[in-house]
């Protein structure tokens, strides 16, 4: 199948085209290299540098039969300062590319969503039918796009897979975390430990969890490519999905930095901070959907084999 991967010199975006290479699978790469990094494209696939905004053309020329959708605007804090650039951006891009899939016919797709479409859940482990109460921009821009899809499968016709991740780490195919501004903790972690960040801030040591610090779900992106490969061809004309990705275990801040510690024997200083407005004590994921649907399960669920990945990719990457 030949597949246009919007977004795919990014971080998910790049894994993924080298999982469908792999696979056999064609690929054009499109990606307005605003955060992504060409070099990070795997060889084999074709590039395009343009945004989402100016997808029609590209598609034209290309012809895709599917879309795998990772390109857009995902700060959270700065979604709430220039909440215009994540409308534009997100859901205005979004749209601009299902246009231009439908005016070439293709109409299959994959989204990447993401888990604060739910914003502060009241149950854990969140499952696909929790209410969708996003607490900041960014996560109602993702959720505005899920109900576009939603509204192009039934009038479009369109076969539609929205994803919802939790948090992404690890590395694959030579490929890794490289954020210019960098707010993930695995990656925070690691970088004091080569010693360019002085210390480990901890948002918070008072929540309701066994050690104060709150709890994530952490999903190998090697896992998560394999997910995307399940759902290309999961769905049917006039049908959107939406499946939740996570380990459905969650490992606490302070876990993770003792993970960075024994990977790279580093001490990993930490400095405790105030909590976080909106930040949840604990948030897992139910991925018990796609895996009755599709078969999926974690094959790197171990956070020590998660870190260990991550901190191999980040010292070859310098």
């Amino acid at each position: 199948m030949h597949v246009l991967v919007a977004g795919g010199a990014g971080y998910i975006g790049s894994v993924v085209t080298a999982a469908l290479l792999e696979s056999g699978h064609q690929v054009t790469v499109l990606d307005d290299l605003s955060t992504g990094h060409v070099d990070a494209v795997p060889e084999g696939a074709a590039f395009v540098q343009a945004s989402l905004h100016e997808s029609g053309p590209v598609l034209a020329d290309v012809r895709p039969e599917a879309v795998l959708h990772f390109a857009a605007k995902s700060l959270v804090a700065a979604g709430q300062v220039t909440p215009e650039e994540y409308w534009h951006t997100n859901v205005g891009g979004s749209l601009a590319l299902l246009e231009a899939m439908r005016a070439v016919d293709c109409r299959r797709i994959v989204f990447s969503s993401t888990a604060a479409t739910y914003g502060e859940p009241e149950e854990v482990p969140i499952r696909e039918d929790a209410i969708t109460r996003p607490t900041n921009t960014y996560g109602a821009s993702k959720l505005a796009v899920d109900h576009m899809l939603t509204s192009y499968a039934l009038a479009h016709s369109f076969a539609a897979v929205s994803l919802r991740y939790f948090n992404v780490a690890g590395a694959a195919y030579g490929c890794g975390e490289r954020h210019a501004t960098e707010t993930h903790v695995i990656p925070l972690a690691l970088q004091v430990a080569a010693g360019t960040r002085e210390a480990m801030t901890v948002f918070g040591e008072d929540y309701p969890t066994p050690d104060g610090t709150c709890i994530r779900d952490y999903v190998h992106v090697h896992d998560l490519a394999a997910a995307h490969l399940l759902a290309l061809p999961a769905p049917t004309a006039g049908e959107h999905r939406v499946y939740n990705l996570g380990n459905g275990t969650g490992f606490s801040v302070r876990e993770v930095v003792e993970a960075v510690r024994t990977v790279t024997g580093h001490q990993v200083p930490v400095v405790v901070g105030a909590r976080r407005a909106g930040d949840p004590a604990r948030l897992v994921a139910s991925s018990d959907r796609i895996r009755a649907d599709l078969g999926w399960a974690p094959q790197h669920s171990d956070l020590v084999g998660i870190v260990r990945d991550a901190w191999q990719f980040f010292r070859t990457a310098g």
